[in-house]
């Protein structure tokens, strides 16, 4: 299979690097297609990928197409190439947040067409091989393509095939997830500096501990929970601590929050 990649930012490299480097496929079925063509070429060469002149061309050669481009340059971007698209059976891949497949097929013209589209929520993570992408294709694309983009995306990260009415909770528990890491690795660093650590040292202290229970959780069958009991020795300093933050609210503030971005997620995509 050749993939094609429209847009060439730092998400679609991500991607080509997983794909290339896992020999998921060979760099040479790779093309990319970027409107500052010199750039498109210039890691294309860096990948040993093939770049093209103008995103027809890349459609023409390709079996999948990922779209690599803002939410609201995708219109512009699938009118460009849906004449292609009409006589061609090719698989388009979206990656735009907030963005329904069924909003791709209503806003270039595409409705009565029989176009597989296949849409994927990947989150930052994909930046270090350690993404979570979640994955469905509408109406028209098969089992078949839509297993194929799941591996493809499973190549940075792992992924997951997802009923689309479930993005918006993918959203915010996966999308959005490294902000709230981010900011809990933030809070825990700077509760070190009340008690004496250097910022830098409470950082690095604490963003280790977050990566060695994430990693711990992954490697067990146990739940979250369960793994909360382990930690837990009677009448010790773990559950001092835990039975603060629950009776400060802290599960109830973190459902709150992913309460609010599934609301905003669902608020944007009824405006595309």
């Amino acid at each position: 299979m050749k993939i094609g990649f429209i847009g060439t930012g730092n998400m679609s490299g991500a991607i080509i690097k997983g794909i290339i480097d896992s020999k998921f496929v060979d760099a040479s079925d790779v093309y990319l297609y970027d409107r500052n063509v010199d750039f498109a070429k210039s890691r294309a060469e860096g990948f040993g990928a093939n770049a093209t002149d103008t995103a027809t061309e890349l459609v023409e050669a390709v079996d999948y197409i990922l779209l690599g481009v803002k939410p609201h340059i995708i219109p512009a971007v699938v009118k460009e190439i849906r004449d292609s698209l009409a006589k061609n059976d090719k698989v388009l891949i979206s990656i735009a947040a907030g963005t329904s497949t069924e909003s791709i097929l209503k806003t270039v013209g595409l409705a009565n067409m029989e176009q597989s589209i296949i849409r994927v929520m990947p989150n930052m993570n994909v930046m270090v091989g350690e993404g979570a992408s979640a994955v469905a294709g509408n109406e028209n694309a098969t089992e078949e393509q839509v297993e194929f983009v799941k591996d493809m995306f499973g190549t940075i990260g792992k992924s997951w095939v997802l009923d689309e009415h479930y993005f918006s909770a993918f959203t915010a528990i996966s999308g959005s997830m490294p902000a709230y890491v981010f900011l809990f690795i933030d809070s825990i660093a700077r509760a070190g500096v009340k008690h004496g650590l250097t910022k830098a040292m409470a950082d690095e202290i604490a963003t280790q501990a977050v990566l060695g229970s994430a990693k711990t959780l992954q490697g067990t069958d146990d739940s979250a929970w369960t793994m909360v009991d382990k930690v837990s020795s009677p009448g010790g300093t773990t559950v001092a601590g835990l039975l603060e933050l629950i009776d400060e609210g802290f599960i109830s503030d973190v459902v709150a929050g992913v309460d609010a971005t599934v609301a905003k997620d669902i608020e944007l995509g009824k405006q595309t």
